[in-house]
């Protein structure tokens, strides 16, 4: 697994995490020394992602409303939530990752920790969001 993936799914369970317990947001972070298979790489893109993902999360979420038809923030899974999230913060403000490559990286992420309709669930309204934006990459 590559590290930025690694990093993917640390930033979803941390994300995850505090969605759960938005008290105690900083004690879901994994620790290097807590984990063996954890690259630091993977762990300092995963902070990133989480970071950024807490900075603009009112953004985030304003966009996904508006773009996820039938659907409120409040009905969609947890998990489903935090990979579109994640994800929604990697198309608007990492230029440096293709918009088909966040697609793809989330819908894996969505086949390893959502449901059985999560992959094309985040396909769909992360298709859409993409559509909106201009060429990236």
């Amino acid at each position: 697994m590559g590290a930025r993936r690694l990093g993917r799914e640390m930033a979803l369970q941390m994300l995850y995490a505090s969605d759960l317990n938005p008290t105690n947001e900083h004690s879901s972070l994994p620790r290097e020394e807590d984990d063996s298979r954890t690259q630091y790489e993977s762990l300092d893109f995963a902070v990133e992602l989480v970071k950024g993902v807490t900075e603009h999360r009112a953004a985030i979420d304003e966009l996904l409303t508006a773009k996820s038809k039938n659907w409120s923030l409040a009905r969609m899974a947890r998990v489903d939530l935090s990979i579109l999230r994640l994800a929604i913060f990697e198309l608007l403000y990492c230029g440096d990752i293709p918009k088909n490559v966040t697609i793809n990286e989330a819908i894996e992420v969505a086949k390893k920790f959502g449901t059985e309709d999560s992959p094309s669930f985040v396909n769909g309204i992360l298709d859409e969001i993409a559509a909106g934006l201009t060429n990236k990459n």
